[in-house]
């Protein structure tokens, strides 16, 4: 979306694999909020900050390459919790340098707790900053600070 047209700012919601599953997933690990949770809970504080919101969950790379390929048409910024690929996948690092658009990565467990391969991020460094171990509080964060960083644009 174009800055400055006098739109409602967008933000499109990016998860990965397996988030489908949050709430009965390893719920000691992940908690017991679903995903349907998450959407609400971010749906309603977007209302309240004058943002449009849109969400997009696949367990298929592919689907999440082109998803990312196509933000920058669609979006002003993303929040992102790339699931497993996060650690793994050139291709999704590769398609946020071919179609660049400020997001946030979110992980509702804190990574440098857990296995040593979950330390590292493909994309992180291409973010505008990442939330790890706040749970779907870490979603709110992100959505709080993105409008933030584009009001003060």
């Amino acid at each position: 979306m174009a800055q400055g047209t006098g739109t409602l700012m967008r933000v499109v919601v990016v998860n990965g694999p397996n988030l489908n599953l949050l709430g009965s997933r390893e719920p000691s690990l992940y908690g017991h909020t679903t995903l349907a949770d998450i959407e609400a809970m971010v749906r309603a504080a977007a209302a309240e900050l004058g943002v449009d919101v849109e969400f997009v969950q696949s367990n298929h790379e592919g689907t999440l390459v082109d998803t990312v390929q196509g933000l920058r048409a669609r979006c002003d910024a993303a929040i992102v919790n790339l699931g497993g690929y996060t650690h793994t996948s050139v291709a999704l690092r590769d398609a946020f340098l071919a179609a660049p658009v400020p997001f946030i990565e979110v992980h509702l467990s804190n990574l440098f707790a857990r296995e040593e391969v979950r330390h590292r991020s493909m994309t992180a460094d291409l973010a505008i900053g990442v939330i790890t171990g706040l749970g779907a509080r870490g979603y709110l964060l992100a959505l709080q600070a993105l409008v933030a960083a584009h009001r003060d644009e």
